[in-house]
């Protein structure tokens, strides 16, 4: 957790999603992802992806980022950004969200939440305009 000002720079939430890709655990896939969140009051939260030999139990980074934002009280968010790449090269392509993490991003953000990607800025709904709701 880090205490960020109320205003936050996108390129810099995204070095530290990069810089928090090196506590990724991947050694089955080889592809180390970091996540970096910011709440609307300003606290940053990171996670990085942490593999399991049976696939389903791991946990990609960005949940790792809202759970912990989360198990901390925190509701709101204003922007999540993700770097990922094969863990000995720099993330330069953009590293997309998976369908899951969309879903549980869609739980707690609305569709104007900023996902902060290497080649630009996506709003939620961009990226996932037809989400589960009951």
């Amino acid at each position: 957790m880090l205490n960020s000002d109320l205003t936050y720079n996108p390129e810099h939430l995204l070095q530290i999603a990069v810089q928090a890709r090196k506590n990724a655990c991947c050694r089955y896939s080889g592809f180390a992802v970091g996540a970096a969140l910011i709440t609307e009051s300003g606290v940053i939260y990171t996670g990085c992806n942490i593999e399991n030999k049976s696939y389903p139990v791991g946990i990609c980074a960005e949940r790792v980022a809202f759970s912990k934002a989360i198990s901390d009280g925190h509701r709101k968010f204003k922007a999540i950004a993700i770097a990922g790449a094969p863990e000995q090269q720099t993330p330069e392509k953009p590293c997309y969200p998976c369908g899951m993490c969309r879903q549980f991003i869609s739980e707690f953000c609305d569709d104007e939440f900023q996902i902060i990607l290497s080649d630009k800025i996506y709003t939620l709904q961009e990226l996932f305009p037809l989400k589960f709701e009951i």
